[in-house]
């Protein structure tokens, strides 16, 4: 008996990481919480903050979202034939462009109510967080949020905005570059982008 609660102790004790595992939509709203109160701050207001804000945005973002999986999912069957430098290189480029996307989509929100319609959970390894952003003129923006489960939290792998997938949405317009052109063109494409958006925040 004493070596039974002995091992009930020892698997408790081990695993106690698995009991403090918050739900998808604590994890989603812990996240838009922390980037809401960024986005009031008044230390970030300001064009001459745009910078800072967003780096501040940045940071908290980068916790929840998995950019690797995102790429994979956007590149499609293309991923498979790029060299692990490729990935590496893709997978930065493509988180900038993502995180400019949500960012600026967030951006304008500040006095806005945002409400958790609700959560749903498949498999205990996938995910979709609902929510509404309801403007200052009662404007309903649907964000929903698309999650799996890494076995220790929860992490963004699409983001839904007024019933566009950005996943998809890039994975469409990727496509038709790299067969039209080239996976390099593509690339070049998004140096362009980037060098464009940093140009214009300065």
């Amino acid at each position: 008996m004493k070596n039974l609660i002995l091992i009930l102790l020892i698997f408790l004790f081990t695993n106690c990481e698995l009991f403090a595992v918050i739900s998808p939509k604590e994890q989603i709203k812990n996240i838009v919480d922390k980037v809401l109160n960024i986005l009031k701050d008044p230390k970030y207001k300001g064009k001459n903050k745009t910078q800072q804000r967003r780096a501040a945005l940045r940071k908290e973002i980068e916790k929840v979202f998995d950019f690797e999986e995102m790429s994979k999912r956007s590149l499609g069957v293309y991923w498979k034939d790029r060299t692990p430098q490729e990935k590496n290189e893709f997978i930065a480029l493509y988180k900038d462009l993502l995180e400019r996307s949500y960012i600026e989509k967030i951006e304008s929100y500040t006095d806005e109510e945002v409400i958790y319609t609700d959560e749903k959970i498949e498999d205990g390894k996938y995910a979709e967080v609902k929510t509404k952003v309801i403007t200052k003129e009662k404007k309903e923006i649907p964000i929903d949020y698309r999650l799996y489960f890494t076995g220790k939290d929860w992490k963004v792998y699409d983001i839904v905005i007024e019933g566009v997938s950005l996943v998809n949405n890039y994975r469409s317009q990727f496509s038709k570059i790299i067969r039209n052109n080239s996976y390099q063109e593509l690339v070049k494409r998004m140096k362009n982008k980037q060098l464009e958006e940093t140009i214009r925040e300065k």
